[in-house]
């Protein structure tokens, strides 16, 4: 007997096994308590282990990318946005970059993602490494949030003249902040600053003092044209009067930067070097009186960026200094009268000034500080606080932060199931925590705006999330926190079934639906399980590509067009990923098996589809968008990189096995959902499962139990929704009474299993086609579960005909050839240098997904009669009339129904009586293959 959980354990494993990726040791009875609305439950990563075949192999080359990759990489944007020393990593680049998409307005979620496909691989494989890196990623997000809960802290390098300097990390929106009378309404000055840029960022300030963006004066590190600009202004940017330098500072190399104003002329040196003069400048510090503002390294510019580098130290002097004394500047150092300092502080905020004024610095952020203590993130609480009130989506200002806290989210509680570690449950908690105290005091009216807001208010999958949060922690408030993201004009659609989904944005909301269902398993709220189902059935088939994907540019057109929507940029391969989530969290509650269907369709064709079929430690190598126009090649290096889909692909890629089992509640059946080659721990029951098979390359599979075991359950074998005839099921050699009913599960009744008890499982494939709803022509071709795409660099859609050789169970396969050596790989007669292929190959051949269907001629068994195929108006041939009638027993019957075809087209006026006869007569002296 199990031995009872602890109530920390068991939220522990509740939380498992809500998540997508659970990475748990077990499922247990106990576990039906906290989730009784589930009738069946999820196995964890640790109990099933993938062996030998697709997608072990497939796994192994993203657990390469796991393994190398510099996760402290990751780690720098959040050690830049707290202030820390970096320890000189580059950023990712991409949307994880300041350079990227909208300004890296998404950094941190890539972080997120990461720690979630590190979870995933620990428990997969228990390899160390992994949960070693796990806990470095889980420490360094300890040591920014303790960072940001405080002052920033002066991070000292080394200097310039033997001394120290302090350094501003690109990212950190950091600056120094003078106190006023730093100028001392002096008409003649000097400003000296020593600098080391580390970046190329245009407009950067070394100082600037002034009110706003009307009374000012400021240095800059780089002007537009990349060098040093000083200029002073009482009206604004128009009526500057300024000195340009002549080259560009050198990047992470120490300069010198002075500028003189006296008597109306105003000198730029740099290194000593007087290098840009202007004599008619009649406006002098004093001219603009007393300050508001006098900053080290920020512009009263909002769009302009805080400098990045290290200040070696700033004087100011009441005069203007000689060129030789400003060379003299070069070699040793002398303080200014105005204020001096020389940034050798090691710690603390504060900088003394040297003067003898008593005017210290303070080193400040420039967005204060987070609200929160929980707060978390790579980027400023700016873009949460913006947000509230928006009324339209603008990713260059406000890019999805609630989207990017999920992502964060997950990978700490992900990283806590996987390691134990409370450090990042405490993180997470204070997630939790901060979006409650920022969100709970909105009015209602400003969240449904917020999250109905394009981009900007998506959150991704956060409810989910959340929900897995207060499963773990019992805290009311988390479960409050859930609900406040219900975007109530998409729930009470989809709860009335109502379409609503044409010119939404897809990826936006997919996972809303999976955190509904959570929040169903919460709170016991029907509409929110109610909505997620209707949802689901409004995307498949009516939204769904062949490989299982959806979205057209990102967004949902009307229903039932899919020809009319095909392009280089369908097919978001979050969405699979996100559909996948959601068809398995429906499961749980209601075992219908188009569920199962359909996520055989997803992860067997687009989800290993995305994945290329080589190593990279630098890239996950995932595509973004799948084209499925002809001659489409896929990219798996998409866009700037470190993009919304390589995260979700690294996360797919370490989680293949998640649903290949089921038990049902009460442990009274085992479903085998997918046909994997892998093998079941089932603790419980003290036994094992073993599946070795090599689908989908083999048609079929063999089951093994084993363990010291015995164990009494019913096995549920899902008979796919295309495996039309053949489908059978021995034990131990046996045959199993009963009639699968494709789509279904096929039940061996309830017996007590021992070790060496075998199942042989026969899904005979057949090649099929599915027709695009909007325009039958247009086909995608199967053979089995496997979509089969043409590799051909045509851009036009090949032209296919599949009934010439077409078998008596109206299996098309016999018209096509196969490649020998290649599994899955055929050739088809008049299609000259084209290979079909399975769509999961990870290649960059240009391939055709859809194909234009043509049957010119009447053709059976190779024979052809030599009457044109005719079609009826509103679409559909004889052909296709005629094989709708299989399978057909044997040969006589196939002529019944082309006999019987054939008279009725006659007598409607669509075929002459004379090609009629032809036709019979062709289809008796055809001979078939079965």
């Amino acid at each position: 007997m199990a031995q009872p959980l602890s109530r920390r354990t068991l939220l522990q494993v509740t939380a498992l096994v809500a998540a997508a990726g659970g990475t748990g040791v077990a499922v247990g009875g106990q576990a039906a308590a906290a989730q009784a609305a589930w009738t069946v439950r999820p196995f964890g990563l640790g109990d099933v282990a993938l062996e030998p075949g697709l997608f072990a192999e497939k796994r192994a080359l993203m657990l390469d990318h796991a393994r190398d990759y510099d996760v402290n990489r990751l780690l720098q944007v959040f050690r830049a946005n707290a202030g820390l020393d970096t320890g000189g990593a580059v950023a990712p680049g991409g949307w994880e970059g300041l350079d990227g998409e909208a300004n890296g307005n998404l950094r941190g979620h890539y972080t997120g993602h990461f720690l979630t496909m590190l979870a995933q691989a620990y428990a997969s494989t228990g390899e160390e490494v992994f949960g070693t890196r796990i806990r470095t990623m889980v420490g360094a997000l300890g040591e920014v949030r303790e960072a940001l809960r405080h002052e920033p802290s002066v991070l000292s390098v080394a200097g310039v003249l033997g001394g120290t300097a302090v350094a501003n990390e690109r990212g950190s929106y950091q600056y120094v902040e003078l106190p006023a009378g730093v100028l001392g309404g002096a008409s003649a000055v000097t400003l000296s600053a020593w600098v080391r840029p580390a970046h190329e960022d245009a407009w950067a300030r070394v100082l600037d003092f002034g009110d706003d963006t009307t009374r000012y004066l400021y240095l800059a590190a780089r002007n537009a044209n990349g060098v040093p600009r000083f200029a002073i202004t009482t009206g604004g940017a128009g009526a500057e009067q300024g000195i340009d330098g002549t080259a560009p500072l050198p990047l992470d190399r120490w300069s010198h930067l002075a500028v003189t104003i006296a008597d109306g002329t105003g000198t730029l040196y740099v290194n000593g070097t007087a290098v840009a003069r202007n004599t008619a400048m009649s406006l002098t510090p004093a001219a603009l009186g007393t300050l508001a503002d006098h900053w080290l390294g920020r512009s009263h510019y909002p769009a302009d960026p805080v400098f990045a580098g290290a200040f070696g130290g700033f004087d100011v002097w009441s005069r203007a200094l000689s060129a030789a004394e400003i060379a003299g500047l070069q070699s040793a150092r002398t303080g200014g009268d105005l204020v001096s300092y020389a940034f050798g502080e090691t710690s603390g905020s504060t900088f003394a000034d040297a003067s003898g004024r008593g005017l210290d610095a303070a080193l400040r952020r420039t967005w204060g500080g987070p609200g929160h203590p929980g707060f978390l993130a790579a980027y400023p609480e700016t873009q949460f606080i913006a947000l509230e009130s928006m009324t339209a989506g603008d990713y260059t200002k406000v890019w999805a932060p609630y989207y990017t806290a999920h992502k964060i989210l997950r990978g700490l509680l992900d990283a806590h199931t996987a390691t134990g570690d409370e450090r990042a449950l405490d993180l997470a908690s204070g997630m939790g925590d901060w979006m409650y105290a920022r969100l709970s005091v909105l009015p209602a009216a400003t969240l449904q705006r917020m999250w109905g807001i394009f981009s900007s208010g998506e959150f991704g999958g956060i409810v989910e999330a959340i929900c897995d949060l207060h499963e773990l922690t019992g805290s009311a408030e988390h479960l409050a926190l859930a609900r406040l993201f219900d975007l109530d004009s998409l729930i009470d659609a989809c709860a009335a079934n109502t379409d609503t989904l044409n010119g939404l944005h897809a990826n936006q909301h997919i996972p809303v639906f999976t955190g509904l269902v959570r929040l169903y398993d919460a709170t016991g709220e029907e509409r929110y399980l109610t909505a997620a189902k209707n949802f689901w059935g409004m995307v498949v088939p009516h939204r769904m590509y062949g490989i299982g994907g959806t979205s057209t540019t990102e967004f949902w057109k009307a229903r039932d067009v899919i020809a009319g929507t095909l392009s280089a940029t369908t097919a978001e391969s979050c969405c699979a990923y996100n559909m996948l989530k959601l068809s398995r969290a429906l499961f749980f509650h209601e075992q219908d098996p188009a569920y199962m269907d359909y996520y055989e369709r997803a992860l067997y064709n687009q989800v290993l589809g995305s994945k290329q079929d080589r190593a990279d430690a630098e890239k996950p190598l995932v595509t973004y968008f799948i084209g499925l126009t002809p001659g489409h090649v896929r990219d798996y290096t998409p866009k700037q990189g470190t993009t919304c889909c390589e995260g979700t692909g690294m996360e797919s890629a370490t989680k293949y096995q998640d649903s290949v089992y089921f038990a049902a509640a009460d442990g009274s059946a085992l479903y085998v959902n997918l046909y994997s080659p892998s093998t079941l721990t089932w603790a419980e029951k003290g036994i094992t499962v073993g599946q070795t098979t090599g689908y989908p390359r083999e048609q079929g599979s063999t089951l093994t139990v084993g363990g010291s075991g015995r164990a009494s359950f019913e096995l549920r074998l899902r008979v796919p929704v295309w495996a039309t005839a053949g489908f059978r099921v021995t034990v131990n050699g046996h045959a199993v009474p009963g009639t699968p009913v494709p789509g279904s599960y096929f039940a061996v009744p309830r017996r007590t299993w021992r070790a060496g008890d075998t199942v042989r499982v026969s899904v005979p494939f057949r090649l099929r086609v599915e027709k695009a709803l909007d325009d039958p022509s247009l086909q995608t071709l199967f053979y089995g579960p496997v979509h089969l795409v043409g590799r051909n660099p045509a851009t036009e859609y090949l032209e296919l005909g599949l009934y010439r050789n077409a078998g008596l169970s109206g299996d098309l396969l016999p018209s096509l050839t196969p490649v020998p050596g290649a599994p899955l790989h055929f050739t088809l007669e008049g299609t000259a240098g084209t290979e079909f292929a399975p769509f999961h190959e990870g290649t960059e051949d240009p391939t055709h997904a859809y194909f234009r269907r043509s049957e010119p001629t009447v053709v059976f068994g190779g024979l052809d009669s030599g009457v044109a195929n005719p079609a009826r108006p509103e679409g559909g041939s004889l052909l296709d009339e005629v094989w709708s009638g299989a399978p057909f027993h044997d040969k006589e019957a196939l002529v019944a129904r082309v006999r019987s075809v054939v008279a009725a087209w006659v007598a409607a006026g669509l075929l002459a009586g004379a090609d009629g006869d032809r036709v019979v007569a062709t289809a008796r002296k055809a001979s078939y293959a079965h």
